[in-house]
């Protein structure tokens, strides 16, 4: 069983910074694509930014698009996300998720979840 725990997340003011991770335990990380989402209240989970096996490929939703950073150590078996430039708006769970084969964007075609991290940015 692929397990997914997500760490890193907290409170923190707008135009702050946050490092969120993923540990991954499974059996070849390069496998997988990764990724990161977003749920908040009342809202339907966004795609937020993920990247392909080889590392050489993120892609970022464009509510995030030069203010996050994806990526991985595939050497840890590890997967970030550089939150900078945070706002209200990014206020969500984040979950971290695994995809066996190459990359995609959409939630629905990742298959290992994580439980998730709380990310409160205050105004």
């Amino acid at each position: 069983q692929v397990q997914l725990v997500e760490s890193g997340g907290g409170l923190v003011q707008a135009g702050g910074s946050l490092r969120l991770s993923c540990a991954a335990s499974v059996g070849i990380f390069s496998l997988y694509t990764m990724g990161w989402f977003r749920q908040a209240p009342g809202k339907e989970r966004e795609s937020v930014a993920v990247v392909s096996r080889s590392a050489d490929i993120p892609y970022y939703a464009d509510s995030v698009k030069g203010r996050f950073t994806i990526s991985r150590d595939n050497t840890k078996n590890t997967v970030y996300l550089q939150m900078n430039s945070l706002k209200p708006e990014d206020t969500a769970v984040y979950y971290c998720a695994a995809r066996l084969g190459g990359l995609a964007f959409n939630s629905n075609e990742y298959n290992y979840w994580g439980q998730g991290t709380q990310v409160t940015v205050s105004s």
